[in-house]
């Protein structure tokens, strides 16, 4: 839906209604929107980022993509901070430690500058810290694994201010097929991947379909009694057979229950090229040991891709190209079914061009501003549709 751009529906451009400023209006406009909005992401890794190498992201930080005064600067107030846990740790007792471990990162965050943020468990939680001038940190629990077969983990978990689960990671676990693993063990979700959904909603957890198989995503359309949301995907049209983003008709099938998808900023999910780059890089270097009969090595590897970047730079994605995945969303769904889920700190040195950091936030505004959304629709974008998800699980909750 490029308001601005030859070639879009007049139906598209109806959706968003027309540009309300022009010219250098709109990045005023941008930095006004983000600081008076509340701007919620709902996929930030910090607690891993911090557990590789502690830095005090209450001040600025030389490394990574967040810290308090980047956040300041891009209006972010509500960063979903993601409890990941590899899948390595799948199906073993330290599924759950490394979850507690990753907890005890945010808790200490906030215990550090008590001034700065505050856990959020509530979507008041976060309108008050928005008051308040803090930073609020909700916790979403990436991957499944530590509930650890046990429907009890998730009340212990939800107690500790976890209020959204991604069901897998990168591959099956004891919840759901992973759209990363050829391996579908559950054929979608496992019967107790269903009775935790069901849990879930019970409780007033969010249920993630970001990472799992396209068969376990329309199991949880199935079974939800309430909305989702894909915490950081993207749109499957511009990286096709990529199933670790969301095709077309899953997109629509989000509009039959007030579901939402996140869009995630790595520039593997953002554009083919960048998509591909990988898989090439990979064949390039197998048709190059095959050739010298060499044997791989992670030394020989590590050699081989710096020279194979500096042969072939990495294909960056651009603001543009995360706004077509918006205006994707919006033309084929509708503007209350896509937000922000950067996955910044999660997707390494890939992220696009002109939103390096979370202090780019503006600049998504005003890339809207100029494809002619409206300063509301925007809004919806930047928090309101997460929120209006985020109370209605709150509310079926408190009715069951």
């Amino acid at each position: 839906m490029k308001a601005l751009v030859a070639g879009v529906s007049m139906l598209a451009l109806a959706a968003c209604g027309g540009s309300e400023t022009s010219g250098q209006n709109q990045k005023t406009e941008a930095k006004r929107i983000a600081l008076e909005t509340i701007v919620i992401d709902t996929h930030i890794d910090v607690p891993y980022r911090l557990d590789r190498k502690w830095e005090d992201v209450s001040y600025s930080t030389h490394g990574g993509d967040f810290d308090y005064n980047r956040a300041v600067e891009g209006g972010l107030n509500a960063p979903f901070m993601s409890i990941y846990t590899p899948a390595a740790h799948d199906g073993t007792p330290k599924a759950k430690e490394h979850a507690l471990e990753m907890i005890a990162i945010v808790n200490r965050m906030v215990s550090e500058a008590p001034e700065k943020y505050i856990v959020a468990k509530t979507v008041a939680d976060v309108e008050q810290a928005f008051k308040d001038g803090k930073i609020a940190l909700p916790l979403g629990m990436e991957n499944g694994s530590p509930v650890s077969g046990d429907l009890n983990n998730l009340d212990y978990f939800y107690e500790l201010g976890i209020r959204y689960i991604t069901l897998a990671h990168s591959k099956a676990n004891h919840i759901s097929d992973s759209s990363y693993d050829v391996n579908r063990p559950n054929d979608g979700l496992s019967d107790f991947g269903k009775d935790a959904v069901n849990r879930m909603n019970e409780l007033g957890i969010m249920v993630d379909i970001s990472h799992v198989s396209d068969k376990a995503f329309w199991d949880v359309m199935e079974i939800t009694k309430t909305p989702v949301i894909a915490s950081h995907s993207s749109a499957r049209k511009f990286t096709p057979g990529f199933e670790r983003n969301m095709n077309d008709e899953m997109i629509k099938a989000l509009t039959t229950n007030g579901s939402v998808i996140m869009i995630n900023y790595g520039s593997a999910f953002i554009t083919e090229e960048a998509n591909q780059y990988g898989p090439k890089r990979t064949e390039a270097y197998t048709k190059y040991l095959s050739e010298n009969g060499m044997t791989a090595s992670s030394d020989l590897q590590a050699e081989f891709n710096k020279k194979y970047a500096e042969d072939n730079p990495y294909p960056f994605a651009t603001l543009d190209d995360v706004l077509d995945h918006i205006d994707h969303v919006v033309e084929i769904a509708g503007i209350d079914y896509v937000g922000i889920g950067s996955d910044y700190d999660g997707v390494g040195d890939s992220l696009p061009e002109g939103l390096k950091d979370v202090s780019t936030y503006p600049n998504l505004v005003e890339g809207l501003l100029k494809r002619g959304y409206t300063e509301e629709n925007i809004k919806k974008i930047l928090s309101g549709n997460l929120l209006r998800v985020w109370r209605t699980v709150e509310a079926y909750a408190a009715a069951n």
